[in-house]
């Protein structure tokens, strides 16, 4: 008698532990999944405004993209950090106009001046690259006042 009532709690504690025990490996497979960055990149988002953002990457093979209100006139200062691999950007208006596309950019800095008012989509893509991409809106050219 006394050895039935033992291995019933035997059984009863193994059944315990696989009940606590399943949750638990789970809760550590989830969050190690989380904490892996996809296809070995790292991004590292920056300010991000209605006047523009900033991002840095590493070794990142993907597609960001963020939308900016702009008025006809604005204009965009692009500085592009290319360490390694290849940046493409583009910057289009919902109504149909495209004020830039660039493909394997290089390290510079230079302008972008928008010929209407419109919400425009800003793409920047990757591929194995490593570096940094800086967009913001200065001084509206038709306002009078000089551009930095």
């Amino acid at each position: 008698m006394f050895f039935g009532k033992q291995n019933a709690r035997i059984r009863c504690m193994q059944n315990m532990h696989r009940i606590i025990l399943l949750p638990l490996v789970l809760g550590i497979i989830i969050a190690a999944s989380a904490c892996s960055a996809t296809e070995g990149s790292d991004v590292i988002p920056g300010d991000q405004n209605e006047t523009g953002f900033t991002m840095g990457f590493k070794e990142w093979s993907s597609e960001y993209k963020c939308e900016l209100s702009l008025n006809k006139g604005d204009v965009l200062q692009i500085e592009v950090a290319c360490e390694d691999g290849d940046i493409a950007l583009t910057i289009s208006g919902k109504n149909g106009s495209e004020p830039y596309t660039g493909n394997n950019l290089e390290s510079f800095v230079f302008t972008v001046t928008v010929s209407e008012t419109d919400i425009y989509d800003v793409c920047i893509a990757g591929n194995n690259a490593t570096g940094k991409v800086s967009i913001k809106k200065v001084e509206n050219c038709s306002s009078g006042k000089s551009i930095i």
